[in-house]
């Protein structure tokens, strides 16, 4: 009777897979867990791109999935989930610029060049070791670098500016002027020996022939100077006046 019962229990079993219902669902279920096999393989591939510039790791992730079959392809999904990277290449680059600002920001934090201590934009002495920090502009009075060449608030220039200072320091050796030349009125030279070197530099552009001096000349010359010396010195007369 036990033995007639379990045959009776496996023939509806038979009898239920058997039915054409059953098996159109059976073979949905095939064809359902072949895509979400398949789908995980492409979800690994394009994971890992997202995490990695490397061309070929995408298909070796695909490939371990594929490789676990549809059976076992959740096990494949577990050994990926542990051995991907962590970070996407998207979230490694804003890390690494938050990196970057962070390290900016560090920078920008102004230190003493001699003793390393932190100091205030606006100082311009450490008080620590007195090393001077910054100089004020003498044009505008702000705050500039030691390094500047120039104002960057009002454009002075301090190169040209020291360079004019450390000329003006150099003393300059005066300029000996030359003796002018004496002039006809106050020169001690005789009026002949003017009257001769007149046609001498009145014939230096062109050669000019000029008449002798004759002797009869010199006498009347040096005639009328005496005439204006004794003219104009009328006190040195040793005649008395009546």
């Amino acid at each position: 009777m036990n033995l007639d019962f379990l045959s009776g229990i496996g023939d509806a079993i038979a009898g239920f897979f058997e039915s054409p219902l059953v098996q159109t669902g059976l073979q949905a279920i095939g064809v359902y867990i072949v895509i979400i096999w398949l789908a995980s393989a492409y979800w690994a591939f394009r994971d890992m791109q997202a995490r990695t510039s490397n061309p070929v790791v995408p298909y070796l992730a695909a490939a371990l999935i594929v490789g676990f079959t549809p059976i076992f392809f959740i096990f494949g999904i577990i050994v990926y989930r542990i051995i991907r990277p962590q970070e996407r290449r998207g979230e490694a680059y804003e890390r690494g610029l938050a990196e970057e600002a962070l390290i900016a920001e560090i920078e920008q934090i102004e230190h003493c060049a001699t003793c390393g201590r932190k100091v205030h934009e606006d100082w311009i002495i450490c008080p620590t070791c007195r090393t001077r920090l910054k100089r004020v502009c003498p044009h505008c009075s702000k705050l500039v670098g030691l390094e500047w060449s120039l104002c960057a608030w009002c454009g002075r220039d301090f190169e040209r500016r020291e360079a004019l200072a450390a000329v003006g320091s150099v003393p300059v050796r005066p300029i000996r002027e030359r003796p002018a030349a004496p002039s006809a009125a106050a020169s001690p030279v005789p009026e002949a020996a003017a009257v001769s070197a007149a046609p001498l530099q009145a014939s230096a552009p062109a050669p000019v022939a000029e008449p002798p001096v004759t002797a009869a000349s010199v006498p009347r010359v040096r005639t009328t100077r005496t005439t204006r010396s004794s003219a104009a010195s009328p006190a040195t007369d040793p005649t008395p006046r009546g």
